[in-house]
């Protein structure tokens, strides 16, 4: 959409219009730097300093907000989400691929959804179903009987392999590999023996996944993304895991395998979660976290050692490393308090 009225923008918001409902607005901007035909948003009370000053053609804010602004507004109940909503509106990003490329390989066995297209050099294997206005970006594999559903988006070069489910209005962000080999062995003397990894992946409806993710098959039963789900760049998720209903997982984490995350969780960035445990729905993890037990109660958890100056942190680890000795001392104290009463 090039642009749009503001009282057509307050229709599809739900929002209270202030001011002249024609004027044109075609693109988003911080309240800083916004001018003619650009809107703008208002999420936190302790800006509302700067609305003096504002250039913008209109701005979303809160009731609480909306004495101090200077020009056309918009009042909804939060803001933010507003401006998600109107940047979606706006959006002028390209289609991954449009129609076939006459450089595409699409198998003979393929079932083709009306609206599909499929960029140069992309590879759609045999048993593929594509639902209807699947795209499938450049360079793109898609192995064999591999179903993606409708509206689902990958873009350049990403690797879905066999047997793999993605639902509906799903989109995937280039150098992403699903259904690669879980991390399966088992020893012999010494001499590491492969078990085959038989099983897939399941993602469910209007999930999003990062650039350079790897979502590994499961080894006998399947790795499973469910509904909502949205994952960053760069995320590790091992074979057998499951993550529930609208968890956010931020760029970096690792998870190790048969791991069962919960509903609406919140996952940060660079985070480790061990495997063959569970973590209750609810949960948020802070950054960097190292999670090695179970988690049974929703709340906020964060591990690690906080950013410090050389200097302090170099007397932290020292003392860190006579933690043993330190609670010796302490035992024979409360001994002799003990003792002493």
């Amino acid at each position: 959409m090039a642009s749009i009225t503001l009282a057509e923008l307050a229709d599809k918001l739900g929002a209270e219009l202030h001011g002249d409902g024609s004027v044109q607005i075609s693109a988003i901007a911080g309240m800083d730097k916004a001018g003619e035909g650009e809107i703008t948003f208002l999420s936190s009370s302790k800006y509302r300093k700067h609305l003096a000053d504002c250039q913008a053609s209109a701005v979303m804010v809160k009731e609480a907000d909306l004495s101090y602004c200077t020009g056309n507004a918009l009042v909804l109940k939060d803001p933010y989400l507003g401006y998600a909503l109107t940047a979606q509106l706006l959006d002028t990003t390209p289609a991954c691929a449009v129609d076939i490329a006459p450089s595409a390989y699409v198998s003979p066995t393929a079932k083709l959804g009306n609206g599909v297209a499929v960029g140069h050099n992309a590879v759609v294997e045999d048993g593929v179903e594509l639902g209807d206005n699947v795209q499938v970006g450049a360079g793109c594999f898609v192995g064999k009987d591999t179903k993606l559903g409708a509206n689902t988006r990958l873009w350049a070069n990403v690797t879905v392999y066999h047997n793999v489910v993605i639902g509906e209005s799903c989109l995937v962000q280039s150098g992403t590999v699903i259904g690669s080999d879980g991390f399966g062995y088992a020893n012999d003397k010494g001499r590491w023996v492969k078990i085959p990894q038989v099983g897939r992946v399941v993602i469910g409806d209007r999930v999003e996944i990062g650039a350079c993710t790897t979502i590994d098959r499961g080894a006998i039963e399947d790795t499973v993304i469910a509904d909502g789900v949205i994952i960053d760049n760069q995320c590790q998720i091992a074979h057998n895991v499951s993550i529930g209903e609208n968890t956010a997982i931020a760029g970096a984490t690792t998870m190790a395998g048969s791991l069962k995350i919960g509903k609406h969780c919140i996952i940060g960035g660079a985070t480790v979660i061990n495997g063959h445990m569970e973590i209750t729905d609810g949960v948020t993890i802070t950054g960097m976290a190292m999670v090695m037990r179970p988690i049974t109660e929703p709340g906020m958890y964060s591990s690690g050692i906080p950013l410090q100056t050389n200097r302090e942190w170099r007397k932290t680890a020292a003392r860190v490393l006579k933690i043993e000795d330190m609670h010796k001392r302490l035992k024979v104290v409360e001994k002799q308090l003990e003792d002493s009463e």
